[in-house]
């Protein structure tokens, strides 16, 4: 279910810490995460973070065009290997 719009976008308080203490740092190394439903609020632009995808983590690099959307949205979780291969059948001549 989406989130009320009088309530606004959820985003991690502590990943949102996270960053913000990157910035007054002024170092700008990837950050791990599993909050893959955190929206992307315009502070993250310009930071890189691991997001999981139930497997591995995923390296997002958050831009401008990303803002309001989910982090987990550029972290698949699922492969997709085609719609079935086409085989050649070779009929016998016997």
């Amino acid at each position: 279910m989406s989130r009320s719009s009088a309530k606004g976008p959820y985003i991690n308080e502590r990943l949102l810490g996270k960053v913000l203490k990157q910035q007054s740092a002024g170092r700008k190394e990837p950050i791990k995460t599993w909050a893959r439903d955190c929206a992307i609020p315009p502070e993250f632009v310009g930071h890189t973070f691991m997001v999981h995808n139930g497997k591995v983590f995923k390296e997002v690099f958050v831009s401008e065009t990303m803002v309001g959307h989910k982090l987990g949205e550029f972290s698949p979780t699922r492969t997709f290997h085609g719609h079935g291969k086409i085989v050649k059948r070779v009929l016998s001549k016997t």
